[in-house]
């Protein structure tokens, strides 16, 4: 699904093999899975791939696109072209943050090209842009760890 989050404008065809050649991308998959790493895929009604949405923790010494910091784990999300616009993108966004709060992660952070009609997602989403570039941008997201607060009794 790298692949397909990478093609995400139509005119841009990278194959597999030219994205794991480029250490940039290929990082975000290398070694799948790592012990932080987790993720989840959609599936259609024959049980084929249509998206992924996965978490990785990236360092310092070799950043994603979406860095902010080492303890902060950069979400990716590809679909599949034809599944596009269909709600797959935004139930992807939504389980793997509910992952994220179950793996007691406070902050999500991801980068997106403005062009992408994804950016409007991860806004109404709750990411807010803490860095801008000249095409893209880095955003996080604020998520707490969903539990809820303990009781004062009485």
């Amino acid at each position: 699904m790298l692949v397909e989050a990478v093609n995400w404008l139509p005119e841009r065809n990278w194959s597999r093999e030219q994205i794991l050649a480029n250490p940039e991308l290929a990082h975000y998959v290398t070694g799948w899975p790592r012990p932080d790493d987790f993720g989840l895929v959609a599936v259609d009604a024959a049980d084929r791939p249509v998206g992924a949405a996965w978490c990785r923790y990236l360092t310092a010494a070799d950043p994603g696109y979406g860095y902010v910091s080492d303890d902060v784990p950069e979400l990716t999300i590809g679909v599949v072209e034809t599944w596009r616009g269909r709600g797959v993108g935004r139930a992807l966004l939504r389980a793997a943050l509910d992952a994220a709060r179950e793996h007691g992660v406070p902050t999500v952070s991801l980068s997106v090209e403005r062009a992408n009609f994804a950016a409007r997602l991860y806004a109404a989403e709750g990411f807010r842009t803490v860095e801008s570039f000249e095409d893209a941008d880095t955003m996080v997201a604020e998520l707490g760890t969903g539990l809820a607060p303990a009781s004062t009794g009485s």
